[in-house]
């Protein structure tokens, strides 16, 4: 009779521990999902103040075009770069670092485009005066602010995300259920330098 109560007691000791370790799973993987969830949230902000940013461009480039007629190369590179940068398109879900890269890398392209035909307008008085350029350019730097500040929300969205995911033993529940760690905006590879503006 005693070995059978200890042998109730050891099962009993192992279900309890199931349990725990079932509820414990469950509970990871919901602070998984909560967490997958703040980052794709924070992935689709940085995307709409690209798209604000995309938006108002041909705006731009057709005030200038008014002025600045002969920076027809200018302007086309501007449009080329908008064209190239709205064609690339990464969900939240498939955020690996190489297509963040490329993702970030026409983004790129897109911003220094954009700081040439600004550039262009310091040779054009009458553009600089220029009320609708005025408020466009306005809007651009402050579509800029809304961009870096939606990048640092996401790298920090994603920074702990990735530290649930990679952290022992939440680690074991994100392996099981295909959470894997997301990339991070970094800087530019020339981020370091200052740019040159000549207005000769």
């Amino acid at each position: 009779m005693k070995s059978l109560s200890k042998k109730n007691l050891i099962l009993l000791a192992v279900g309890g521990l199931l349990l725990i370790c079932v509820f414990w799973s469950f509970s990871t993987y919901n602070s998984l999902v909560g967490q997958d969830e703040v980052v794709t949230t924070a992935w689709g902000n940085v995307q709409t103040q690209y798209q604000r940013r995309s938006d108002l461009i041909p705006n731009l480039v057709n005030v200038v075009k008014g002025y600045a007629k002969h920076e027809k190369e200018t302007l086309e590179a501007v449009v080329s770069a908008r064209a190239r940068a709205t064609q690339i398109t990464v969900s939240a879900d498939g955020l690996t670092p190489e297509k963040l890269q490329q993702y970030q890398q026409a983004q790129g392209q897109l911003s220094a485009a954009l700081g040439k035909l600004l550039a262009v307008s310091e040779s054009y008085p009458n553009l600089k005066a220029n009320e609708n350029f005025s408020e466009l350019q306005a809007q651009l730097e402050g579509t800029e602010n809304r961009i870096s500040e939606s990048r640092t929300r996401y790298n920090k969205a994603v920074q702990g995300y990735n530290i649930s995911v990679r952290k022992f033993p939440g680690n074991i529940v994100a392996k099981m259920f295909g959470f894997a760690p997301k990339a991070k905006f970094e800087a530019a590879e020339n981020a370091q330098n200052a740019p040159t503006v000549n207005f000769e």
